[in-house]
């Protein structure tokens, strides 16, 4: 038997409890990992409380680092022994063990350690994707990513920067404002005092940006729809303040025939071939150096559930590790 977090019910952090769970021998096309280190993202708090509805009894947790100890049958490319990575279903990384499919997850190369590769898979390949493939942002584009000293933000305004954008970003207090214009976001508003749509137009000389990136949700919806040029695109990647309402089509053409976007990672990854390229992608730039992985908050996976009342109260910033 082995430790693993599980949830026998929807709600706050105190549903999650820390359980002896068996874990079987690694069926055909299937790995068993023993984990060094677990990521903490905030999707993980949607299927706890029951956003995203599971089956119960469930674990939880998309994102985990850790070594082969088991192959089952048919799998290739991978040796018991080997580091790797992965951030992706089915739902239960929080446990010392457990057993993947084998084509969801990612040798790690050596210059990375397996926290920085449990901090950086979900969060990294999310921004891989935004940047990249939902809207390629291009050398001389202004781009407003909201919570940008959170974990996905950080890595976005260095990404983003590389790739010739000006950044202006939100966050809630100057402290993170040092830490998101430390990590290169060129303008940082903090939405707590002041309009961020004032302050994009203010920056942009009233023209807005081309594309938004959102995962605050509710909130900031309607104001984001707001600091679009015209043709730009909302791009609504998560939920922290709620899911957006339901809305009229219209707004989207009296605003100038904007464009939104609901992406997932799933979706972006859904092949082996968009996994690996993502990671390897995100493997490039952290090796480069060109992205820095904060893991700037450590717990013991038992403690999980304090790390999700730091996570939901906003006590976070960078990423955050559990470890087993």
């Amino acid at each position: 038997m082995v430790k693993a977090i599980r949830i026998h019910e929807t709600g706050g952090p105190e549903v999650m409890r820390w359980e002896d769970v068996e874990v079987q021998a690694p069926g055909k096309g299937e790995v068993l990992l023993r984990h060094t280190a677990v990521g903490l993202n905030y999707i993980d708090t949607y299927h706890r409380s029951g956003l995203y509805p599971m089956a119960m009894p469930a674990g939880i947790g998309m994102e985990g680092a850790g070594v082969v100890e088991a192959l089952g049958d048919g799998v290739s490319g991978l040796a018991v022994g080997d580091r790797v990575a992965y951030a992706s279903g089915p739902i239960g990384s929080y446990a010392e063990q457990r057993v993947m499919p084998a084509d969801r997850v990612v040798k790690v190369p050596d210059g990375i350690d397996d926290r920085t590769a449990a901090a950086m898979m979900l969060k990294g390949m999310t921004v891989e994707y935004l940047l990249r493939r939902t809207y390629k942002v291009q050398p001389g584009d202004t781009i407003l990513f909201h919570a940008a000293a959170g974990g996905v933000g950080l890595i976005a305004c260095a990404w983003a920067k590389h790739l010739g954008a000006t950044v202006i970003g939100t966050v809630g207090n100057e402290e993170k404002a040092a830490l998101a214009r430390a990590h290169g976001c060129d303008h940082t508003v903090l939405y707590t005092s002041e309009s961020f749509k004032d302050r994009v137009m203010e920056i942009t000389g009233g023209k807005g940006v081309p594309v938004v990136y959102d995962s605050i949700g509710k909130s900031t919806f309607d104001e984001s729809l707001d600091c679009l040029s015209p043709r730009g695109l909302m791009v609504s990647f998560g939920n922290a303040s709620g899911p957006v309402d339901a809305f009229n089509l219209g707004i989207l053409a009296q605003k100038g025939s904007l464009y939104v976007t609901r992406p997932t990672m799933v979706t972006y990854t859904a092949t082996r071939d968009d996994l690996v390229a993502s990671a390897n992608a995100l493997f490039d730039v952290v090796q480069k150096g060109i992205v820095k992985i904060e893991v700037n908050q450590t717990y013991p996976l038992a403690d999980a559930v304090q790390a999700h009342k730091d996570l939901e109260g906003r006590k976070t910033t960078g990423s955050t590790v559990l470890l087993p």
